[in-house]
């Protein structure tokens, strides 16, 4: 049997000032497509200001939403290869 090892690299990017983080996401694929997201999180005025938190939210979102696209293509393959509507894949 022959294993062949597979990589994927992802990228998250933030942008940030004293209310809100923006986060974008990217990751290439080995067949060269790139499949990319964004996730938001605000803070609240009486927060106290903690940019990695903003990050933590705002990158997981990316992340969540990069996993459901994800998941929209491999249902797409699944059913252009078999030519049947399949089962939902879920998170």
């Amino acid at each position: 049997m022959t294993h062949t090892a597979v990589g994927w690299h992802v990228e998250l990017e933030f942008q940030e000032d004293d209310q809100r983080t923006r986060a974008a996401a990217l990751v290439r694929l080995p067949d060269g497509k790139e499949v990319r997201a964004h996730g938001y999180a605000s803070r609240h005025r009486s927060d106290e200001n903690q940019p990695r938190v903003g990050e933590e939210i705002a990158g997981a979102r990316a992340l969540n939403e990069l996993a459901m696209q994800l998941l929209t293509k491999a249902h797409e393959e699944i059913d252009e290869v078999s030519g049947r509507t399949s089962h939902s894949l879920s998170v």
